[in-house]
């Protein structure tokens, strides 16, 4: 039954309910929800309330910000470097000149876009994340090769001297990962968290062997262990040789999960940081 025909039957039925005696009433009103399907507690409300000659609409919110806003929205975010909500709403204001040169931004739009929540960002941006991490994501190729000669680590390291540390390489490709582009090796170590990073061209096991070297005379104690997750960059015959030439313990995580167990170790940047090189005017 649709919700006008139950509006029509509640008509029928309204005026015959509140004449009825009491036991009549019992029977109108079992026979209203069996016909329309409502709880007995609602379909005792809507027999005692007044009958209505139409049954009143919802009234929907209407919808604040449009297809034009939402895709100036996405522009600035995209060429901000992908910032989160918070951030990108104290960024707008600086972006507006490079928006107005791109986009036609009527008073109106303009105002819009500067009084939308980070919460509404969230929301209104989410495919555009959902597209972004489908492509970003799944980049780090695991590594077979020695894998059976490191050792996996099973659990947290309790160390009390500095040495031990953690290493990972962190993209700065943007939305595209084709060619050549820079990557950060970062090094935490667990005792001190001491923090040494290094910028790498591309992923080659030489660049990073060459870049862990550079760090380890940098580092003002000696490296006595590193941990890596399972990229092809780390599990090599390179830096596995590089580890037991200078007697450096050489583990890694296990396959698929983070594992870190260091709460101060380096947080990677921003998955999109300037990806086209933009910058506000």
């Amino acid at each position: 039954m649709s919700h006008q025909a139950r509006w029509e039957y509640l008509k029928a039925i309204h005026a015959r309910y509140h004449d009825a005696p009491r036991p009549l009433k019992r029977k109108i009103l079992d026979e209203f929800c069996q016909v329309t399907g409502y709880h007995r507690k609602y379909a005792i409300r809507l027999l005692h309330g007044a009958a209505r000659s139409r049954p009143v609409p919802r009234r929907g919110r209407r919808a604040t910000y449009g297809v034009q806003l939402i895709s100036v929205l996405a522009a600035v975010w995209q060429a901000a470097g992908c910032p989160w909500s918070v951030r990108l709403k104290a960024l707008l204001p600086l972006w507006i000149p490079w928006a107005r040169q791109r986009f036609r931004l009527t008073p109106p739009l303009e105002q819009a876009l500067l009084a939308i929540s980070p919460r509404q960002m969230d929301r209104r941006l989410a495919p555009y994340k959902r597209r972004l991490k489908r492509r970003l994501y799944g980049r780090t190729k695991p590594g077979t090769l020695l894998k059976h000669h490191i050792p996996l680590r099973t659990e947290h390291w309790e160390v009390t001297t500095p040495g031990f540390t953690e290493v990972d390489l962190v993209s700065h490709s943007g939305d595209c990962a084709d060619g050549e582009f820079l990557h950060s090796l970062n090094l935490t170590d667990i005792h001190t968290t001491w923090v040494e990073t290094r910028a790498v061209m591309g992923k080659g096991q030489v660049g990073v062997q060459a870049a862990l070297e550079e760090i380890r005379l940098a580092l003002p104690f000696t490296l006595k262990g590193i941990d890596s997750d399972n990229g092809s960059e780390f599990i090599n015959a390179h830096l596995y040789r590089y580890c037991q030439t200078r007697a450096i313990q050489f583990t890694r995580g296990r396959p698929d999960q983070e594992g870190r167990q260091c709460p101060h170790r380096a947080e990677e940047l921003d998955p999109c940081p300037q990806a086209h090189g933009l910058r506000p005017l």
